[in-house]
């Protein structure tokens, strides 16, 4: 089945990191991908330490999206291309049983990646599919089985605290 945690509130990529564990607890295979992301983020340690799980991501932390110069656009493009290259190679196999595209929907909405993969992905019936990410576009909406969404009431970055260490990251 397929997992959508959307919304403006915090916890969506918590939320599939819980489902993770709980996969890999229960013995079995995970991708966790990660789009738009390439910094140091403390889930990683603990994903990294579950043999059940494997991490793919890009290489190099390329920042926020405002700041990508076009070159950058097409070289996150290319490296997300190659993400969905893989999910869709291990769900055909049928060797994973779990993949979580944390912070899907962004590479979507700005178009850095080919939808024409990911709505393949969505149509492989062999793993259970977890998508992140705010705004999550109509046919990622249509597609889920689940949708969760994480609706802020209260953050303290409204208040000028910045993100923490081992809290937002």
């Amino acid at each position: 089945m397929i997992h959508l945690y959307t919304g403006n509130g915090k916890g969506k990529t918590t939320a599939a990191i819980g489902l993770a564990v709980r996969a890999a607890g229960n013995g079995m295979s995970v991708i966790f991908a990660q789009f738009m992301k390439g910094g140091d983020t403390g889930e990683l340690h603990s994903l990294t330490k579950l043999e059940q799980v494997r991490i793919c991501r890009s290489p190099r932390d390329f920042g926020f999206y405002g700041s990508l110069s076009e070159q950058d656009k097409r070289e996150l493009t290319q490296i997300h291309n190659e993400l969905l290259d893989t999910l869709l190679s291990e769900a055909e196999s049928g060797t994973c049983k779990m993949m979580v595209l944390d912070e899907i929907t962004y590479p979507v909405k700005w178009a850095l990646l080919d939808q024409d993969k990911l709505r393949r992905l969505l149509d492989c019936k062999n793993a259970e599919l977890v998508f992140t990410g705010r705004d999550a576009a109509d046919f990622l909406l249509d597609a889920a089985d689940y949708v969760t969404e994480m609706r802020c009431v209260r953050h303290p970055y409204e208040k000028g605290v910045a993100a923490r260490r081992g809290i937002e990251y």
